[in-house]
């Protein structure tokens, strides 16, 4: 009897136990996933909380509701991967032994990384929205706010779907329209990067909608401290953002397991094939996911593209075959921009977001690089889609390869 264990049941952990399942025959393989939690979380469900779009509700379901029967399903933490000894050692000091182990740790935010930044404004007037927490207690205080001096902030790259803060952005700017007071809530946008995005063109593109929203845009700037005496952000070249209620992204990490492990970089994020996705120097333990420190998107489309190649690379391996499908890197993301439209950006290591027709050249019906009211639909359908078809690793009908066809240069 062979075994797998996956670590990890989010949303590419979820994903490879239900693809693998149906592909592994039960007598020959014992399966088994680990997760300290019971509650599965839709992230990008997050975003919509704070603006009334979603509530809690809509963005939580058991895991055990998306775990196939016959798979062992163990609740507990993870206190470190012995990969020479080819073992996962849980917190109780129970000893899962393994032949294949793929990682799907996943990452989370963690603010004590900055000086001041989880003291005593945090949650008061310092927010994150890349937890349920920190989403529901910004929508508590939006409810009722009367506007001020709005500052959306990222602490460093990489982050999960770094998009999100630009809709956060954008939807800030639709609600408190919707509200009436958009006149008295003055948006700022800092970020480290040179520019709104990770990537040129796009940058451009996305730093033209600030501008016409109205969202003043401070680039480069590299956070040193939050003071909470003075409610203002200190770069470490004492730049100064002052702010009445800060929405910061936080540090993101990969698990602290990891860290334990010794197998994570700086940010416990594992080495990993950016082809293969097998971990650097293993040839029995995958990785997947926002726990891989690829550099490609923290996203879900990414988790969701490399767990097709990851599936065949698995097949292969454990048939003693070399891994012959290769992850390019695909990312394709909805960018929800207010007042009912989206945009859509499809990407991956080598190609850069490009406008064009989306997934049917000429046709769409998504546009890429545009803002229109399909690409709100598709974002808004997307969660349906992500509890219906993709958890239950039902295959979706948009390739794993990032593809030109429909694309303009």
């Amino acid at each position: 009897m062979r075994k797998l264990v996956i670590l990890g049941a989010g949303t590419a952990g979820t994903m490879m136990l239900n693809k693998l399942y149906n592909a592994l025959d039960l007598k020959d393989w014992s399966i088994t996933i680990v997760d300290k939690e019971e509650t599965h979380y839709y992230q990008p469900g997050f975003l919509f909380i704070p603006f009334e779009i979603y509530t809690r509700r809509d963005v939580i379901k058991p895991k055990r509701d998306f775990f196939p029967s016959g798979v062992e399903v163990i609740m507990s933490e993870i206190e470190r991967i012995e990969p020479d000894k080819n073992r996962v050692i849980l917190a109780n000091n129970r000893v899962l032994p393994y032949d294949y182990l793929i990682i799907a740790t996943g990452s989370r935010v963690d603010p004590n990384e900055v000086e001041g930044m989880k003291d005593k404004l945090w949650y008061k007037n310092v927010f994150d929205f890349y937890t349920i927490e920190g989403a529901c207690a910004l929508g508590n205080l939006f409810k009722h706010w009367d506007g001020g001096r709005l500052v959306i902030h990222i602490t460093e790259m990489p982050i999960k779907c770094p998009v999100a803060p630009l809709e956060f952005a954008f939807l800030a700017d639709w609600y408190f329209t919707e509200r009436g007071i958009r006149d008295k809530v003055d948006i700022h946008f800092v970020t480290p990067l040179p520019g709104a995005f990770t990537k040129p063109r796009a940058s451009a593109i996305l730093g033209d909608f600030l501008e016409k929203k109205n969202i003043k845009l401070v680039t480069d700037f590299n956070i040193a401290r939050v003071d909470n005496d003075e409610k203002k952000i200190v770069s470490w070249d004492e730049i100064e953002v002052p702010f009445d209620v800060l929405v910061t992204i936080p540090t993101n990490k990969g698990d602290e397991a990891i860290a334990r492990s010794g197998m994570g970089d700086v940010l416990n994020f594992i080495p990993t094939d950016k082809h293969t996705l097998l971990a650097e120097g293993f040839d029995n333990i995958f990785v997947i996911g926002d726990a891989t420190n690829l550099p490609s998107s923290k996203a879900g489309s990414v988790a969701h593209f490399q767990s097709e190649i990851l599936f065949e690379n698995f097949l292969d391996v454990i048939d003693g075959r070399k891994p012959t499908a290769k992850f390019d890197g695909h990312a394709n993301c909805f960018i929800e921009s207010g007042f009912g439209k989206g945009i859509l950006i499809d990407f991956n290591y080598d190609t850069e977001p490009l406008p064009g027709k989306f997934p049917l050249p000429g046709i769409g019906p998504f546009s890429l690089l545009e803002e229109t009211k399909m690409n709100h639909y598709g974002k808004v359908m997307f969660r349906w889609m992500y509890w219906n078809f993709l958890l239950k690793g039902i295959e979706l009908p948009i390739e794993s390869h990032m593809t030109m066809a429909g694309k303009r240069l």
